[in-house]
């Protein structure tokens, strides 16, 4: 297990995923920590990866992975099963440049840290493009390397912004709310 750089997501089950970045796959495992299942291996096939970095867990207990070196987001099922995937490599809407965060919202929408291209963006569960915000630089709302990200409960969006040393707060629509750090 060569967790550096990958991510990690508890379901509702209790289940612990793992990307485990290095050896190019995701790992389950029980609370306790017994492996159930992995799946992955490197390439950029379907269920294929090039360092995957978040993961995240959706109510219906689909599973997201960022897949960074691959600049794409792909689905699978709790068992591993390849769903879909999402996202080219690029700027424009519903592109990406080395995703790094993933979050699932109650509701299943997904947003992801764009963390090269300095951006917050949001699909729905089919991965469909909703909406971006941010841009490169210091300001509310701007990023430099945007990493971990989160959701809460009543929908507020958590983004740490690694290079300038904060959190930032925003509404699911992408308005500024607050930072601190």
């Amino acid at each position: 297990l060569a967790l550096h750089g990958g991510g990690l997501a508890v379901a509702y089950d209790l289940s612990v995923y793992v990307s485990d970045e290095f050896n190019h796959r995701v790992q389950k495992f029980t609370s306790e920590g017994v492996l159930i299942c992995k799946w992955g291996t490197r390439g950029s096939g379907d269920g294929e990866f090039d360092h995957p970095k978040g993961i995240a867990v959706s109510p219906d207990g689909s599973v997201y992975v960022a897949d960074g070196g691959n600049s794409r987001i792909q689905q699978f099922t709790s068992e591993g099963v390849f769903i879909s995937k999402f996202g080219l490599e690029g700027s424009n809407d519903g592109e990406f440049d080395g995703p790094e965060g993933i979050a699932v919202a109650s509701d299943g929408s997904v947003y992801v840290a764009d963390t090269a291209n300095h951006r917050i963006q949001k699909f729905t569960s089919e991965g469909v493009f909703v909406r971006k915000w941010g841009t490169y630089g210091a300001s509310e709302g701007e990023f430099f390397k945007p990493w971990g990200i989160g959701v809460a409960p009543d929908g507020s969006v958590y983004v740490a912004d690694s290079w300038n040393h904060r959190i930032q707060k925003f509404t699911s629509e992408g308005v500024f709310v607050n930072q601190w750090g």
